[in-house]
């Protein structure tokens, strides 16, 4: 977007130079109503913008080509300043509704992935006295706009750096990573944005979800990381209709 900015203050400039100039070399003399390059400069804007006051127009044929280039130009690059401008302020006041506002917060909730499970999990954060009082951060790109409005919202893949650091993931006390089933080996993909996470917070607890919590790569993990099995989390959903975090955490 500022690349398109600057061509178009560009092209005004190149537009005022040239046009003016033009105008100025055929106008001046003849027309009675250039006696200065002010007057010059006052006929390009008026007639870039398209007002059209009518107090100074041109006699000559170079005069007319002048201001009829002059004219396109101008709502050319007008029309688009208008809409590229009303893009911006609608960008920056929906930062927060789309996902692309950096979060402030500290001692929060990272939820990466919004799958069923996490949405299970954002319904017992009230039930849980560790979980209740802290903001919330849903870190995910499987869906476009804030599903909760209350909480934080990061539009991005959990494996980006960017989108992670945006979630302000080093100041973050728990973090919860659930797995994608979209991917051919979803615990790969999980396994991996952990020991990323791991690298860019050394000391929040983080709880993996697992189709396969026997994997190699499971083996081993740092005894702050909790594994929660899909289908014990599948199992409490069906049995109980949440998700059960009772063995980590005392119940308020």
């Amino acid at each position: 977007m500022a690349r398109q900015f600057r061509f178009l203050l560009l092209l005004l400039v190149v537009s005022g130079l040239s046009a003016t100039r033009v105008f100025w070399t055929y106008e001046h003399g003849v027309n009675p109503h250039i006696t200065t390059y002010g007057d010059t400069l006052w006929w390009w804007f008026v007639s870039s913008t398209t007002v059209g006051y009518g107090d100074i127009a041109p006699v000559t044929t170079m005069g007319r080509l002048a201001g009829v280039v002059t004219i396109i130009i101008g709502i050319y690059c007008y029309t688009n300043f208008i809409t590229l401008t009303a893009d911006s302020l609608h960008g920056l006041t929906n930062q927060k509704r789309l996902g692309t506002a950096q979060v402030k917060a500290r001692d929060h909730i990272i939820i990466c992935e919004y799958t069923a499970f996490a949405d299970e999990l954002i319904q017992v954060l009230p039930h849980y006295s560790e979980l209740a009082c802290r903001e919330c951060v849903i870190v995910t790109d499987l869906v476009q706009v804030q599903p909760y409005p209350q909480h934080h919202f990061v539009r991005g893949v959990p494996l980006s750096p960017a989108a992670l650091k945006q979630a302000s993931i080093a100041e973050a006390a728990y973090i919860f990573v659930f797995a994608n089933i979209r991917f051919i080996d979803p615990d790969f993909k999980t396994l991996h944005a952990v020991s990323r996470i791991s690298q860019l917070n050394p000391t929040a607890k983080i709880f993996v979800e697992l189709t396969n919590p026997e994997l190699d790569l499971a083996q081993g993990l740092d005894p702050r990381i909790t594994v929660l099995p899909s289908r014990e989390m599948l199992a409490a959903v069906m049995k109980e209709r949440k998700i059960d975090l009772t063995r980590h955490f005392a119940k308020a």
